[in-house]
Order: structure tokens, then C-alpha cells, then sequence
């Protein structure tokens, strides 16, 4: 293939070389993987190319008819003159006892003699044939990883399975593929690392959404790899393989929890490929080029033969598109940023919802649509590890209109790649208006900006229309209760020990969140940070502007509800249960909530940046409710014995790794055991088993998210 050249080609090339330099550092930070190879994935490698070159990787092993007629299809195929070399990956049949099946044994060998004959006579008049005639049974996993190493930023693979049969037309539509989204730098992303052919009908994702799509949509992109004909870039593939590396040679399993193909892993082990291709896609943030052709027509279908994946033959997945089938225009492809993206799970993603400027906060709100309240989720000083799991946990307890807000601007550019909107708390503090600011946003201290920058944005949100819940420590909802406001009149509702507090955009609260407010909570902050009289723990955001409204209100009364709100805490890894009570300040007049009694339950699951304060601890005392059917147990100081015997326990069970199960019933009575032996409690056989049922229930939810609903190793 030799597309045209410039002209300008030398030049274009030497600048375009200079930039990918000056740039690679900066966007290969936004994958999370521990080498950096790849010099720039924002750049296209090479814009002009002078040539790439096309490879089909034939992948059989025992089904001498079913090669045959995928072989016909692709020597049928239109290559327009361009040179496409064929390389066939023949698999040895699995071993046989000479002794004991003699019979079986020559019969393999003829298969084989058959099948290599066939493709020793095949003529494939548009390129090179190179056949690959393996000693032993690999199975497919070996056959598709070791099928190719790019040679360069140029070199493409298709592979194809033997089962298969491909459309005249599918070379050209590909090849315009090629030169629109690799190459075509306005078309380009460095997240797709290929297309598949096959018809898309497969959600992985456990619980995700109808694979649905309009009629009018053509091409899409989904993070599902399709094994029926898939076109790989070189970059990726590469990446892939080094990752892969890596994880085998740690013993680390292809495990991604809540999704169909880890079952297949279970079942089938080290056979199938798939699984580590779709852990690596997942952790990357990659995506797949689809078609969407209706009626059930594809470029490439599978006759799905018996086999690996098919104990009896299916028959045909789709109907094949050609010439004589085409009612519409198949090489008009659309621009790249009219392509709608999928997950998994094949809920559409929104990409690029980054906010660097104030004025950009608008924009990104109104990609929520109808959605009037909003999550505010802080992940500074989070391990980005928890992080992710913690928003897998938000998504599966039906939570998605949430942003997030940090200072760590690689973490948060990787998080707008996979289309979760965020705040870049270190580029924004520069546009925010500094009328009231006494300095605040040039204060060396990292939590002053903090302070700062939060402050601000929640004055947008409400000026926007936007009600606001503000999640400021590692705090996680273990339901969608926050969607359910205690009482919708509340202006202000807080819990700020907890650093949880929530504004509605009303009038009043549009008349207090005004810039002299904000100047007063960096205010309080600055006051407060460096006293003893506030522990580590409630130096948060939260308390400070909690503490300013309390200064700025005038006390009117208390009333209670019924109402129990559960919320997982996790800075130190502790539960956190509180009943609720309601303190009513009114000046303006202001409706507020605060969170009045809570319990914190201590646990410790994994080493992370924890602080422990003895303060705090010792002002903690061990109490115990009555069991009752709806029983809130304040766990104290017996928490703290729960800790580390859970710990122990989790190393026993896991010989020191990170979580990857829950324990049994007998695990947790034992740790009740244990405790009551410890602080000398009497308990009846009721009272035991209720706290082994909240011990299951409760710390149960901690060790699945640590066990990773996203599956990060």
C-alpha cells in the first residue's frame, strides 16, 4: 500500500518526532502500567506513512473443512493490488498413548498430513505464505499470543480462526479503517487497539444493558475483544504481551469480578486467551472498533464448528455482507468524535469530562442531564488502587452521578479516559477569581488549596441548580440512600466527623455560599490546622465549612428521626453506622442537619496510608447495645480486637495476600469467640449469633470491594 506523500514528508516527520518527545512523558503517565514503552500515545506514530504492512494470521488445528472454505473466502477477497501476507499457526493434536490407542494415533497423524497438505498447496498469489507447523499441542491461548510481534508502528495483524468466512469486501473496509483511525491524526486515539469484523451480540459484563443499537449507528466502539475476525494495532498488542508477561510469570490469574469471561477462565484455565485480553483491556481503558450493520449481516462470520469453544456445531452466527447485499454506503466512516463508546457492561461512556477551568465546570454538569443532584467524591491522598474499587462499588449499588476531585492530574486524566467526569483541582485553582482569596490559592499548604478549591466549586454547583452531596474521606455509600434525602426542606445536612455534607441549591443556600462565606471557611481552616484542639481525623474540608455555618447560624432547636443511613469509612479502613438526629439552625433562615451520634467500627482490611490516633482512641469506649432484630452494636475498643483477629485470620487464609474471598461462618464465630473471651462479655447463643450475622453482613461488604468489583491486581 503506498499512500500519497507530501512534499513536506521530511519535514512533517522531524516535527512530528519532536513533538511525540516533548509529549510522551505527559500522556503515557495515564496508564497505570509499570514500564513505559509506548513514547506517546496521544501522536499517531507516523502520520504519512510510506507503507504499512497487512498480515492474516490463520489459526487452525483439526478441522480440515472448516480451513478449507476460510482459506477460499480470503483468497476471494478484494486486496486491490496490495501485497498481504498469509501466515498459517497449524496446532499439533494433544498427545496419545501409542500403546493403548494406536489406532487413535494414526488416524491424527493422516488429520494432520491432510491439513498440511492443504495448505501446502494452497496458492496465495497476493503475498508471502509462511506456514507454521507447531511440535505439540499449545491450544488457542499460545496460538493467538505467540501468532505476532509487530515489527513496527506499522505492521498490522488480522487474525482469523479456521471456522470463519470473510466477506469480499472486508480487506478494503478495513484498510480505509486503517488510514481513518490510525493514521488520520484529527481520527486517531491512542485507547483503540483494533476493530473487529464479527457481528456484535456478546455483553460480558454480568449485569450490563441490552447489547442495543439504532439503526443509523454504523460503526461504534466497545471494549469487548471480538475473536471472529479481529484487526490488532501494533501498539497495544505489544503493551498487551508485556503485561501479560508480567502477571504470568507472578502467577497473578486474569480474574475481573462480575464478568461472564471469568467463569470461562474458571472453567477452562490456561486453554482460552480471552480472559487476559479483556483484564488488560479493562486496566488500559482500551477500546474496540465495531460494525453495526442490521439485519444480522457481517464482513466476517463464524459457522461456530465443533471445537475449543463448541462441543457440536452451531452453524452460522450471521449472514456474510457482500456486494450483492449492500444498501448502503460502506466507506463512508464517520469522524471519531461522533462515535459513541461502551463499556463492559455496554453502558455508553462520555469521554474527555475533564474540568482544568472554573468556566469548564458548566459543561461537564450539564452531561448528567436530568440529574439534579450530584456526588462530589474527594480522592486526595486516596491510594489510587482503592480508588478504582471504590467507584466499581458506587456503580454497583446503582450510584453514576458522581465527579471526581483531586490533585494527582495523571490519576484523574486515566479516570476521564474511562469517562468518569473529574475535577483537576491543580489546573483549576488558577482560574478561580481571587477578589476574596486572601492568598489562599498561592498558601504552600496543600490543604489550604484544598479548602479552596472545594469551596468554589460547590458555589458553582448551587448557582448551577445543582444539589450537592460531598463525600470528603474515604466514605462510601453501601446503598443509593443518598439519593433519598432525609428531609428535602434542609438546606444544609452535615455529619461532619465524617466528612459527609450535602447542599441543596435553594435561595438561602444560594445567599450564604457566597465568596465573604468561603473567605470565612479558608478561614477557619487556616485557624484550625495547626491546633491540637482538632484531631488528624477532622481536619477535613467538611468540618471546617461545617464549623463556619455553625458560626454563621444562630441554634433553634433538635428534633429526631427514624431514619438510619449506612456508610462504609475507609481512610483507616473503619465502618462507619450512625443513627441519625437533627439539629435545626435557623438564620436567613437556614435549615440544617447535623449528624449528631455515630459508631465507628475499626477494621483493619489492608495496609494502606492509615493514621491512627491514639487521641481519638482512647475517647472511644467500649459499650453494648442490647441485641435486638434492628440492632446498631457500638463496637469500640472490641472492634479494635476484631481487627487484628480478622487480620490474622485473612493471613491464614491467603498466606498474607490482598483479600480474595470472605470468611465462613465458623471463621467469623470464632473472631466473636475470641472477643468475648478477650473482654470478658456474657453473651447468650442468640446474642452470638446476631453478632456473627452483622459481622458477615458488615464486614462482609468491605472484603468485596477490597476483593475488587474492578478487578485491579
Amino acid at each position: 500500500m503506498h499512500p500519497k506523500r507530501g512534499s513536506l514528508l521530511p519535514l512533517l516527520f522531524i516535527l512530528s518526532f519532536a513533538v511525540i518527545f516533548l509529549y510522551s512523558y505527559h500522556y503515557h503517565s495515564s496508564l497505570h502500567f509499570s514500564y513505559s514503552e509506548n513514547p506517546n500515545p496521544n501522536l499517531n506514530p507516523n502520520p504519512k506513512p510510506q507503507r504499512f504492512t497487512f498480515t492474516i494470521k490463520l489459526l487452525t488445528f483439526d478441522r480440515i473443512d472448516s480451513l478449507r472454505r476460510c482459506l477460499r473466502s480470503l483468497v476471494a477477497a478484494d486486496y486491490g493490488g496490495d501485497r498481504v501476507s498469509l501466515h498459517v499457526f497449524v496446532d499439533h493434536f494433544r498427545a496419545v498413548d501409542p500403546a493403548n490407542e494406536s489406532a487413535l494415533l494414526d488416524r491424527k497423524l493422516e488429520e494432520s498430513r491432510r491439513i498440511l497438505d492443504l495448505v501446502d498447496g494452497f496458492s496465495w498469489p497476493h503475498g508471502e505464505k509462511l506456514v507454521h507447523y507447531r511440535t505439540a499441542n499449545v491450544g488457542l491461548q499460545a496460538q493467538w499470543l505467540e501468532a505476532w510481534w509487530p515489527r513496527s508502528d506499522d505492521d498490522f495483524a488480522f487474525v482469523v480462526e479456521d471456522d470463519l468466512e470473510l466477506s469480499p469486501l472486508y480487506y478494503k473496509f478495513l484498510k480505509e479503517l486503517i488510514l481513518k483511525y490510525y493514521y488520520d491524526r484529527s481520527n486517531y486515539s491512542p485507547f483503540i487497539y483494533g476493530a473487529s469484523l464479527q457481528r456484535p451480540r456478546f455483553v460480558a459484563g454480568k449485569h450490563g444493558n441490552k447489547l442495543w443499537l439504532d439503526g443509523e449507528t454504523r460503526l461504534f466502539l466497545y471494549q469487548m475483544v471480538g475473536t471472529w475476525g479481529q484487526l490488532l494495532f501494533p501498539r497495544p498488542w505489544k503493551e498487551f504481551r508485556l503485561w501479560y508477561d508480567i502477571r504470568k510469570a507472578k502467577g497473578i490469574k486474569p480474574i475481573l469480578h462480575g464478568m461472564v469471561t471469568t467463569g470461562w477462565y474458571k472453567k477452562m484455565g490456561e486453554r482460552i486467551w480471552t480472559p487476559w485480553f479483556i483484564k488488560f483491556v479493562h486496566a488500559g481503558g482500551y477500546y474496540n472498533i465495531y460494525t453495526n450493520f442490521l439485519h444480522e449481516r457481517a464482513l466476517s462470520i463464524s459457522y461456530r464448528d465443533a471445537g475449543v469453544n463448541y462441543g457440536k456445531t452451531a452453524g452460522p452466527d450471521s449472514r456474510l455482507l457482500d456486494k450483492k447485499s449492500l444498501d448502503f454506503d460502506l466507506w463512508e466512516l464517520q469522524p471519531l468524535k461522533s462515535l459513541k463508546w461502551y463499556d463492559f457492561c455496554f453502558r455508553e461512556v462520555h469521554l474527555g469530562r475533564i474540568v482544568r477551568r472554573y468556566d469548564e465546570l458548566e459543561y461537564v454538569l450539564r452531561s448528567f442531564k436530568e440529574q439534579k443532584t450530584i456526588i462530589l467524591l474527594s480522592f486526595y491522598r486516596t491510594v489510587q488502587r482503592i480508588a478504582r474499587n471504590l467507584i466499581c462499588h458506587l456503580e454497583r449499588v446503582g450510584l453514576q452521578n458522581f465527579i471526581l476531585i483531586s490533585d494527582d492530574s495523571k490519576f484523574l486524566s486515566d479516570l476521564a479516559q474511562r469517562g468518569y467526569p473529574v475535577i483537576d483541582a491543580n489546573l483549576l485553582i488558577g482560574s478561580i477569581g481571587t477578589d476574596k482569596s486572601d492568598g489562599f490559592e498561592h498558601s504552600d499548604m496543600n490543604l489550604m488549596k484544598e479548602i479552596w478549591v472545594k469551596a468554589n466549586v460547590i458555589k458553582k454547583f448551587l448557582e448551577l441548580g445543582y444539589n450537592l452531596w460531598v463525600l470528603d474521606w474515604n466514605i462510601i455509600p453501601i446503598s443509593n440512600s443518598l439519593l433519598e434525602l432525609p428531609d428535602p426542606s434542609y438546606d444544609f445536612f452535615a455529619a461532619k466527623n465524617v466528612g459527609l455534607m450535602y447542599m441543596k441549591s435553594s435561595p438561602t443556600s444560594l445567599k450564604v455560599w457566597v465568596a465573604d462565606f468561603i473567605s470565612n471557611v479558608a478561614a477557619v481552616g487556616k485557624s484550625l490546622i495547626g491546633s491540637n484542639s482538632v484531631s488528624l481525623e477532622h481536619k477535613n474540608f467538611v468540618y471546617f465549612a461545617t464549623k463556619a455555618l455553625e458560626d454563621k447560624a444562630v441554634y433553634h432547636g433538635t428534633a429526631k428521626t427514624g431514619r438510619t443511613l449506612e456508610l462504609l469509612y475507609l481512610s483507616s479502613v473503619i465502618m462507619v453506622l450512625y443513627g441519625q438526629q437533627v439539629t435545626l439552625i435557623n438564620k436567613m433562615p437556614v435549615r440544617w442537619h447535623s449528624m449528631g451520634k455515630f459508631f465507628l467500627h475499626h477494621l483493619r482490611i489492608i495496609h494502606m496510608e492509615d493514621n491512627w490516633n491514639d487521641e481519638w482512641k482512647k475517647d472511644q469506649k467500649a459499650k453494648w447495645e442490647e441485641d435486638s432484630e434492628n440492632e446498631q452494636v457500638d463496637w469500640v475498643d472490641y472492634s479494635f480486637q476484631v481487627m487484628n483477629i480478622l487480620e490474622q485470620k485473612r493471613q491464614e487464609q491467603n498466606n498474607g495476600n490482598r483479600p480474595n474471598g470472605v470468611f465462613s461462618t465458623t471463621a467469623y464465630k470464632n473472631v466473636v469467640d475470641t472477643c468475648i473471651e478477650k473482654l470478658q462479655v456474657s453473651l447468650t447463643k442468640a446474642n452470638i449469633k446476631n453478632r456473627v450475622k452483622v459481622l458477615k453482613e458488615k464486614f462482609g461488604i468491605v472484603y468485596d470491594i477490597f476483593k475488587g468489583y474492578s478487578g485491579i491486581s
